[in-house]
């Protein structure tokens, strides 16, 4: 039997052995700590805030307007016929050059003023002239493919319906008012947006502008139909799929160039920059100035591009890709507004493409800076003049069709009938008025007039009688 002594000796040298071990392991106070090498801190890396270039893009951004028009391109206008020779009667007192045939198989439909119509009275004594076209033996109303046609309202009444509409009063408003049906006034409103957008297609075309703004703003559309969705509802629907107005103006002319109703998405914005592009004359680019937004500079470049082969960096390896970059004359800058707590704190500057000497060149042509405001003041007035943006309106539209009917409505009334003093034009000498007044200086315009579209401010009823030819005539490119 092992003796308890032995154990007591086995634990003490184990203590012992272990004393040992932490001495050696245990570092010493008097030993000198070496100096360890410093880390070298490295300071933050600074932000370029220089504009980097555009590299180009490997495919080009997809338009679904030039993709439906590439696979479907407009029929071009047959030939013009020579005009019918004047006979020896007695000459016609009454002007048939604004009419055409209506007859689609003519040869002279869609060509005005060839001397084919000739004047035949009023038939049953009726308010409208009658025309007969001579070469294929019919007769049309004067009225035949305008809003009068076919109404038994009085045009006076018509005309103020629709002068309302676009004054911005809002359709059930403009019913109480003439006492009229609500839905009359709404198919006069549709009709009249038809013809406004063939009045408007047919002058606006070919333009030289030297500069474009674009913007766009929020459009409230109501969601309430028949008590189905409650206000609340129709809220919460309407902010996961809010609707803009996208606007694009001439800030020289003040000419309304574009106003379309959407989704704040791509597609849209290619939709508006296709537009302006179809107004712009071949080959002509003007310089684009918008905010921020994102989706532009993809719409511009898939409008303003052209395909670019780059150089080999080097002798072996494959061909680059080609790249579709802007074209070398295109300018396009950006003023991106800072807010803070609903007040501007900033604002910032950006040339995107071409050089920023560039642009002032262009802008300072009219003594102006580079800044939206001469599209966010037409913004204003489509709020004031069209009932369904008003910010606190009574007057929602129900979809956006409705919307877009009041926005080409407003187009043809501000660019053709409503004055502008900012575009009028000074009098050679002043014209005395009759009475104590004073004498008249100037010239009432309007942004069609200053663009050289057309030379008359025309009144709401010469534009809803004008029926628009379906091609732009020779004289009018």
């Amino acid at each position: 039997m092992i003796p308890h002594l032995f154990y007591y000796q086995l634990v003490v040298v184990g203590l012992l052995w272990l004393c040992v071990m932490l001495h050696a392991i245990w570092p010493s106070r008097c030993a000198v700590a070496l100096p360890q090498p410093a880390a070298l801190v490295k300071s933050p890396r600074q932000r370029s805030h220089e504009p980097k270039p555009f590299v180009g893009l490997t495919h080009k951004p997809l338009c679904a307007l030039c993709e439906q028009e590439t696979a479907h391109p407009t029929p071009q206008p047959p030939i013009r016929p020579d005009p019918m020779l004047p006979t020896h009667r007695r000459p016609r007192t009454v002007d048939t050059s604004k009419h055409f045939c209506p007859q689609p198989g003519c040869v002279y439909h869609g060509w005005p003023g060839l001397g084919n119509l000739r004047a035949n009275g009023h038939p049953n004594g009726g308010p409208w002239r009658q025309f007969r076209y001579t070469a294929c033996e019919g007769y049309f109303l004067e009225t035949h493919g305008t809003l009068f046609h076919g109404k038994r309202e009085a045009v006076v009444c018509i005309v103020h319906v629709i002068g309302c509409l676009a004054e911005g009063l809002g359709i059930r408003g403009t019913a109480r008012v003439f006492e009229i049906d609500p839905n009359t006034v709404l198919g006069w409103l549709v009709e009249a947006a038809e013809q406004l957008r063939d009045f408007s297609a047919y002058f606006l075309h070919d333009l030289h502008l030297t500069q474009v703004q674009l913007d766009e703003l929020y459009a409230v559309l109501s969601a309430t139909k028949d008590g189905t969705v409650s206000e609340a509802e129709a809220i919460e629907r309407l902010s996961r799929s809010p609707h803009w107005v996208w606007t694009a103006i001439d800030p020289e002319r003040k000419l309304l160039l574009s106003a379309q109703v959407g989704e704040g998405t791509l597609a849209m914005a290619q939709a508006v920059l296709h537009q302006l592009a179809q107004l712009l004359a071949p080959g002509w680019v003007p310089l684009l100035l918008s905010d921020g937004y994102p989706h532009y500079l993809t719409a511009i470049v898939t409008h303003g591009g052209h395909w670019v082969q780059p150089p080999r960096r080097q002798a072996p390896g494959p061909v680059p890709q080609a790249r579709w970059m802007p074209l070398a004359e295109l300018l396009y800058a950006q003023v991106v507004k800072i807010l803070r707590r609903r007040r501007l704190v900033e604002v910032q500057h950006r040339v995107v493409f071409g050089t920023k000497a560039a642009g002032e060149q262009v802008v300072a042509a009219g003594g102006w800076q580079s800044n939206p405001a001469f599209v966010e003041r037409r913004n204003l007035s489509l709020r004031q003049r069209v009932a369904a943006l008003g910010r606190r309106s009574a007057t929602p539209c129900k979809s956006a069709d409705g919307l877009g009917q009041q926005l080409v409505l407003f187009q043809g009334y501000d660019n053709f009938v409503l004055p502008h003093a900012s575009v009028r034009r000074a009098l050679a000498e002043p014209v005395t008025t009759n009475g104590s007044g004073s004498a008249k200086r100037w010239r009432p315009g309007t942004p069609a007039v200053a663009a050289g579209r057309t030379e008359q401010v025309w009144s709401l009823r010469e534009v809803l009688l004008f029926r628009a030819p379906p091609w732009p005539q020779p004289q009018m490119v």
